[in-house]
């Protein structure tokens, strides 16, 4: 009923939250249609769970860990449900009777107690942001910036993890970006960053972002992590920046000693924008259990030519291999059509949710 009008419903939520409670206005960006986009897919999504029980609590468990990073606390959570089933309520018209009223009333209840205890079992553990300061940064062409941040506390996270990131220019804007480093012993991070059209975040990070700069980091998240592998033998596959947890979780075999074989895969309109190809050809060279191939699909030069589904096609099959998968969506979503094909158990494909990860993840 009121999926027609889902940009008005936003507006309206918004509005009618900061005009009966002002005092949570701060905890927004200045920019709100970001915000809205966000509002509306988590509520897609939680309709979309909620005869999945054990998905529905992960799901809602996460976005009240997420919610931390934004100063959210549990008295907030009856404001917010009062404006939402306000919202409603106006835009569905005759078809609000008193039972959707009660079972939203419900749903919204259930919703933000899993939200607020995942919260406090959070906050029982780990602060819900670490200031890192930015200690180096490479500029690699192409847009790309690599930027080594030091957390001001212990940083614990899993190689293939991503973390959400603030930065001084942007308040309230966070971003997803991977590790592109296994944990090390001084407990520093890299993240390899793309400046892209109207990404203010990005832009910032790779035009602005100088030594010393403080940015923020949100609770790290993802599943993409070694330990989800059954197989001795890894494929990786990697698209652009898509590089940089794929080269964690390389980095992680390596300290675990070389236990597994892998083949790593790149991937790349021209062979100029092979991104970060030579400091692979290295590792590959410090690393007989690792094995690497470099794929152009726009440009004829010497080597494989071809997208990256396609040569996975050429090479495969994969059943016996986890997959790892990492890089622009339309790559990934191809990429796992085709290994599929071939006989690659769809839950040995393992890759990052798209866009804001915490909203869709399952």
């Amino acid at each position: 009923m009121v999926e027609p009008h889902a940009g008005e419903i936003t507006v309206y939520f918004y509005a009618i939250l900061f005009a009966r409670y002002p005092e949570v206005r701060p905890m927004f960006p200045q920019g709100m249609d970001p915000q809205r986009d966000r509002l509306l897919r988590a509520l897609l999504r939680i309709v979309d769970l909620v005869d999945d029980a054990e998905n529905l609590v992960r799901f809602c468990g996460n976005l009240g860990r997420d919610h931390r990073k934004f100063g959210t606390l549990a008295a907030h959570f009856p404001a917010v449900g009062e404006c939402l089933l306000a919202t409603l309520a106006r835009y569905a018209g005759s078809a609000w009777t008193p039972e959707i009223a009660a079972a939203w009333t419900k749903a919204y209840g259930i919703v933000a107690h899993v939200m607020i205890s995942a919260a406090e079992e959070d906050e029982a553990v780990r602060p819900a942001v670490w200031p890192a300061t930015v200690v180096h940064r490479v500029t690699r062409g192409h847009g790309i910036a690599e930027i080594t941040v030091r957390p001001h506390l212990p940083y614990p996270y899993a190689a293939g993890q991503y973390v959400s990131v603030e930065t001084p220019w942007w308040p309230k804007r966070w971003r997803y970006y991977s590790a592109a480093n296994a944990p090390r012993e001084d407990g520093t991070l890299t993240f390899h960053v793309r400046a892209v059209p109207g990404g203010s975040v990005s832009d910032a990070l790779v035009h602005r972002a100088a030594v010393g700069d403080v940015l923020h980091l949100g609770s790290p998240m993802g599943d993409m992590v070694l330990d989800a592998a059954v197989h001795r033998e890894l494929l990786f596959v990697a698209g652009g920046t898509g590089l940089a947890p794929i080269r964690a979780l390389i980095e992680e075999v390596a300290r675990r000693g070389g236990r597994h074989q892998v083949q790593l895969f790149l991937g790349a309109r021209t062979g100029a924008e092979l991104y970060g190809v030579d400091d692979m050809l290295r590792m590959a060279q410090r690393h007989h259990w690792l094995t690497i191939r470099a794929a152009v699909s726009d440009e004829y030069i010497p080597g494989i030519r071809g997208s990256l589904p396609d040569v996975l096609a050429e090479y495969g099959p994969w059943y016996e291999s986890d997959v790892f998968l990492s890089g622009p969506a339309q790559m990934v979503v191809s990429a796992k059509e085709a290994l599929t094909l071939q006989g690659t158990r769809p839950d040995r494909i393992h890759h990052d949710p798209f866009e804001t990860p915490v909203l869709s993840t399952p």
